[in-house]
C-alpha cells in the first residue's frame, strides 16, 4: 500500500512539473539579434573534383561541402561500342550525403543507346535502407515518303515508394 502512495506521489509531482514548463501562448521567443542576421555571409561552395579518362571510359568524382552538409559522389562511365549499330554507353555511380538531418547513400547504373533514328535508356538506382527507382525510355523517328516522318516515344518507371508511371507519344509530321 505504501508503494502505491509513493508511486502516486511521483506521478503527481511529474504532472505538476510538466505543467510548469509549458510555454504560454503569449510567451516571446528571443531570436538572433538583427545585426547578426544581416551581416551573415553565405558560405561559398567548396568542391574537389576528379575526372580521368581510362581506355574507353572515364572515372569521375566530387567531394564537397555546402550549407546543407557534406557530400561525395563518384562513378565510372564506359563506352561499349560506337559503330554502325549505334552508340552504347553505360554508367555506374554512387553518392553519400551527410547533413544535419542525417545521411543517405545511393548507388545505381544506367545504359544509353542511340543511333540516327532511335534512342533508348534504362536507369536503376537504390537508396541504402530505402527503395529502388527505375526509369526506362525509348523512342524513334523514321521517314515516311519524301516529306513525312513518324515518331514514337514511350516511358516506363517508378520512383521509390511511388506507383508506376508510364506514357507514350506518337506523332506524324508531313512537310508541304
Amino acid at each position: 500500500m505504501q508503494s502505491l502512495y509513493t508511486l502516486s506521489a511521483v506521478f503527481l509531482v511529474a504532472a505538476v512539473s510538466a505543467q510548469d514548463y509549458q510555454l504560454e501562448p503569449e510567451a516571446i521567443v528571443v531570436s538572433y539579434p538583427e545585426w547578426y542576421v544581416i551581416n551573415a555571409e553565405p558560405r561559398y561552395r567548396r568542391d574537389v573534383t576528379y575526372d580521368k579518362k581510362i581506355g574507353d571510359g572515364r572515372v569521375f568524382g566530387t567531394l564537397g561541402q555546402n550549407d546543407n552538409g557534406l557530400f561525395g559522389k563518384g562513378g565510372y562511365e564506359h563506352q561499349f561500342f560506337n559503330d554502325n549499330r549505334g552508340k552504347l554507353d553505360g554508367q555506374m555511380y554512387g553518392s553519400r550525403v551527410l547533413g544535419p538531418d542525417g545521411g543517405s547513400s545511393h548507388f545505381g547504373g544506367g545504359l544509353n543507346w542511340k543511333n540516327p533514328n532511335a534512342a533508348a535508356s534504362l536507369d536503376i538506382s537504390r537508396q541504402i535502407h530505402g527503395g529502388t527507382s527505375y526509369q526506362a525510355a525509348a523512342g524513334g523517328r523514321w521517314p515516311v515518303g519524301k516529306n513525312g516522318d513518324l515518331s514514337l516515344q514511350g516511358t516506363y518507371g517508378r520512383a521509390a515508394g511511388m506507383p508506376r508511371e508510364y506514357g507514350g507519344l506518337a506523332n506524324f509530321n508531313y512537310r508541304w
